[in-house]
């Protein structure tokens, strides 16, 4: 029990380290106006998208940087998402719809709206975006010249979350915790370990070339996390690549209540540990219950000092996030009671196959 004890501080101390790390120097978009002129295609998979859409239409047209087309791929959709996106372009001759004919056997619609729409763009840089991320004026122009000074082929963004419930809170801080506790984000662009990679299918930014000649999308047709299995790609075939997060630039609502936000990370919550339960689930119990063998196999000063630890290493995780510090320390219990229910959750999707998002089983 002794040896447990420690091997939990141990990793309640590593986790501290990584959190603290990614708080000081974690890569940032800095506010500074881009060389670069040359034309990037902004692409939106939208499906059932009325809500949504037309705040990120508005907010692609108030950019600063002004050389974008924004190609959006509407995916089928059964709500007033086609008539909003006509309308828009009416007023907008940047924007263009693509209706789909359908989606072909062994595609996840996702990835078959992304690599649609690529097909189709003109650009030099390719941005993909999800429907529900909101943009400041700056966010392309600070963007593209992230891309153009650090040289890579792929920037993704960990946008700023905005949460409105209470059933939010609970869950969406959970993927940064995990994110920022285990990943220097440093390493991501400077290091060449596929383990060490990280990508965010909200905001991806590629060189064109680099996703022409790659076509990462295709690949990557029937993968449920994409974007993951795509910064691996591009760092086996040694194209640079940089994740980023915490940026005022890009703000994104996941989730709507507690509930959605289960299922929406009960999807990808196992990528975060190279797609193995095994892992996740140690993760989870170390992390939630790892505090017992600590208190009943060692004086109370330790149970104090990991306590300590694990209220830092949130408060390091919140300041790295842009998220209320405050918040995130009083939810930590439920927080974590949470991740168990979704990695529950995860592995009950896997046995049975029967996971469904927006009306279709993936």
């Amino acid at each position: 029990m002794m040896y447990i004890s420690f091997f939990v501080i141990a990793f309640a101390v590593l986790q501290l380290c990584i959190a603290f790390a990614n708080m000081i120097i974690r890569p940032t978009l800095k506010s500074q106006s881009s060389r670069f002129d040359g034309l990037v295609s902004v692409m939106i998979p939208a499906r059932n998208e009325e809500n949504n859409i037309i705040n990120l239409l508005t907010d692609l047209q108030h950019q600063t940087y002004k050389n974008i087309e924004i190609l959006v791929f509407n995916d089928q959709s059964t709500d007033r998402t086609t008539e909003l996106v006509n309308e828009m372009a009416q007023y907008d001759k940047r924007i263009r719809l693509i209706n789909s004919t359908g989606l072909p056997e062994n595609w996840l619609g996702k990835n078959f709206a992304c690599r649609s729409a690529a097909q189709l763009a003109q650009g030099d840089f390719f941005l993909f975006l999800d429907a529900d991320v909101r943009l400041n004026e700056d966010a392309v122009n600070h963007s593209v010249e992230y891309m153009h000074k650090s040289k890579v082929s792929l920037m993704s963004v960990f946008p700023k979350q905005t949460m409105v419930s209470e059933g939010e809170k609970l869950v969406v801080p959970l993927m940064n915790y995990i994110l920022l506790t285990l990943l220097p984000l440093f390493l991501v662009r400077f290091s060449k370990a596929l383990s060490l990679s990280a990508a965010n299918g909200q905001f991806m930014l590629f060189e064109a070339e680099a996703y022409r000649q790659t076509e990462p999308h295709e690949l990557m047709k029937d993968e449920k996390v994409e974007d993951i299995r795509i910064a691996r790609l591009f760092k086996k075939l040694n194209l640079s690549i940089a994740c980023l997060t915490g940026s005022n630039d890009i703000n994104c609502r996941m989730y709507h209540g507690y509930q959605e936000s289960l299922n929406g990370f009960s999807k990808n919550v196992t990528m975060f540990f190279g797609n193995s339960y095994v892992l996740a689930l140690l993760f989870w119990f170390i992390t939630t219950w790892g505090f017992i063998p600590v208190l009943t196999a060692l004086p109370i000063l330790w149970f104090w000092l990991l306590n300590l630890i694990v209220l830092l290493t949130r408060i390091f995780v919140s300041v790295a996030s842009r998220q209320q510090i405050l918040s995130n320390l009083i939810l930590i219990i439920p927080q974590q009671l949470s991740l168990g229910i979704i990695i529950f959750k995860s592995l009950q999707y896997k046995i049975r196959g029967n996971y469904e998002w927006k009306g279709r089983k993936i």
